[in-house]
C-alpha cells in the first residue's frame, strides 16, 4: 500500500501523480488498423457493419488518420469514402 492509502486524510497531491500520463499513438500501428478496416471493406460484397458500427467507424477512422502525414491521411480517407460509397 502507498502512504496515501494508509492516510485517510491524504491531500490531493498525495493521491494524484504530478504529471498526467501521456499517450503518443504509434503511426505504424495506426496504419495497420486503418489498413485492416479498408481490407474488410474491400473484401465485402455488401456492407459488413450494422448502422451503429458504421457510424462509429465513420467517426473513428478520420480521427485515426490525424496521426499520419497529411498526404497519407488524405489517401486513407479517400479510400475509406470510396469503399463506403461502393457498399452503399
Amino acid at each position: 500500500m502507498t502512504r496515501a492509502q494508509y492516510d485517510l486524510f491524504a491531500t490531493q497531491a498525495d493521491l494524484l501523480p504530478s504529471e498526467p500520463a501521456s499517450y503518443a499513438p504509434d503511426p505504424v500501428r495506426v496504419r495497420g488498423k486503418l489498413n485492416a478496416v479498408l481490407d474488410q471493406l474491400r473484401k465485402a460484397q455488401t456492407m459488413p457493419w450494422d448502422n451503429k458500427t458504421r457510424a462509429r467507424q465513420q467517426l473513428v477512422f478520420p480521427q485515426m488518420t490525424r496521426v499520419l502525414p497529411p498526404e497519407e491521411a488524405q489517401q486513407f480517407l479517400l479510400s475509406f469514402d470510396r469503399e463506403l460509397q461502393r457498399l452503399g
